[in-house]
């Protein structure tokens, strides 16, 4: 390779095959635009695609670092093109191509000129031929460094039957996408929205031409126990006139199921930087349900308690919901955030954010037969509302065992005892059940 060229212009190259004898090793072409990509974008890694054309018979790869950090073993491969085989190594650090050269020597105040003999452990020999090691911080460079010059460098070289055009795939962490929710409610009258955080944590700049975004439960087996975590992207927000982007009439768009999984494609190609996260509007999904309501979930007891309830709310949406994170705002207050999961189109959403002290309760219990057999207890609830409006409280009870019988309250299918009451403003309320408990 030149030494003119930039090591930092190296490690950020991805790929372009270029003619190469059999037996001599293909180069990486040097370039620092962007690199053209197909992305499928799943909720905690991504599939990439990029086209490749390979002019001679060997095919050389480099990835950036943090690439490499995200890359899930066992997963790059290359379609289209048949290869005999591939060796993936690591390679020396980038200031392996100063070795034999001179560099400058920063020490007592003084600069003298030296020999970089091995770059690996840093060991210089000086004017008078004396060998030595020194601090990287105390030698100068007649070319930029990249980011971490002493980290050994991964590379990849494929022998292929033939030249040819094909895709270079692989899996990786390092990019993924999220959707995120907000709920604005104002009176009776309630709307969702969600974006789509397009994350890219690593060094390298993609050139997108299609995108497909899939949400849904999709396992990868990458031998570890543990999931990789990078540092937060900065933030960029895709609008009209934005720096890189060509355009800000992106859409995301409904696709075809896929066996399961929930599938959206962005109507055109677009730039996603290195270490940044691109914004884009998602969807807009009518609700048929918005309630909200007091709620409290608790296990049955034969003791009675008093608290307060919490702030709870219901929704159904007309789409498929991927899950993500859902920011509640009444009159344009936040009012919480939670973690909602995916969800299938008309099935309900149910969430808290937290306690409900104008909503108390007092639950006591009264024991009307009690034996080795099992018992009878009659249990009421009183709700006493500070609101100034109506509110529906709804108590949830778990109860355990196939011979149980409810009466004044219903049971559900998943054996919960469930009771909901329309508490006055400012008023008080009462409800009352009776549960009996057969040991066998």
């Amino acid at each position: 390779m030149n030494n003119s060229f930039s090591r930092l212009a190296l490690v950020s190259a991805l790929l372009t095959g270029v003619a190469a004898a059999q037996t001599a090793p293909a180069e990486v072409a040097v370039t620092g635009a962007p690199q053209t990509a197909d992305l499928r974008l799943y909720q905690n890694f991504a599939e990439v695609r990029t086209p490749i054309t390979v002019s001679g018979r060997t095919f050389e790869l480099r990835l950036p670092e943090t690439v490499v950090g995200g890359l899930i073993p066992g997963t790059l491969d290359i379609e289209g093109l048949r290869y005999s085989q591939a060796v993936q190594k690591l390679d020396k650090n980038a200031l392996s191509e100063f070795e034999g050269r001179e560099v400058k020597l920063l020490e007592d105040g003084k600069q003298s000129a030296v020999t970089l003999v091995r770059a690996d452990d840093l060991t210089i020999r000086d004017a008078e031929g004396f060998y030595r090691q020194v601090r990287l911080e105390q030698l100068a460079f007649p070319a930029l460094l990249p980011k971490n010059p002493l980290a050994p460098r991964w590379q990849s070289t494929y022998t292929v039957a033939e030249p040819g055009s094909g895709t270079l795939s692989y899996l990786t962490r390092s990019l993924e996408w999220t959707p995120r929710y907000t709920l604005r409610a104002s009176g009776s009258s309630a709307a969702l929205s969600a974006l789509a955080d397009i994350r890219n944590n690593s060094d390298m700049a993609y050139q997108i031409r299609d995108t497909e975004l899939l949400a849904g439960d999709v396992n990868i087996d990458d031998g570890r126990m543990y999931r990789e975590q990078y540092a937060p992207a900065p933030m960029l927000t895709l609008t009209s006139g934005t720096g890189t982007f060509a355009s800000a009439d992106i859409a995301i768009e409904n696709r075809a199921t896929l066996n399961g999984l929930y599938r959206y494609g962005l109507s055109q190609g677009f730039t996603l930087p290195a270490q940044a996260t691109v914004t884009l509007p998602f969807m807009q999904p009518k609700l048929s349900t918005f309630e909200r309501y007091a709620g409290l979930n608790t296990s049955f007891s034969n003791q009675g308690s008093k608290g307060v309830m919490s702030r709870f709310y219901r929704l159904k949406a007309d789409q498929a919901l991927p899950g993500g994170q859902l920011t509640i705002r009444e009159e344009n207050r936040l009012v919480g955030q939670v973690s909602v999961p995916e969800t299938a189109a008309g099935e309900p959403v149910e969430f808290t954010v937290g306690r409900d002290p104008d909503m108390r309760y007092v639950r006591s219990v009264q024991t009307l037969k009690s034996d080795k057999a099992g018992g009878t207890y009659k249990v009421t609830y009183s709700f006493e509302s500070s609101k100034d409006r109506v509110t529906r409280a709804e108590v949830s009870e778990r109860v355990y065992g196939k011979l149980v019988t409810v009466e004044g309250a219903t049971r559900r299918e998943d054996g919960a005892i469930e009771l909901r009451v329309d508490v006055p403003a400012g008023g008080k309320a009462s409800k009352t059940f009776t549960v009996t408990l057969k040991n066998s």
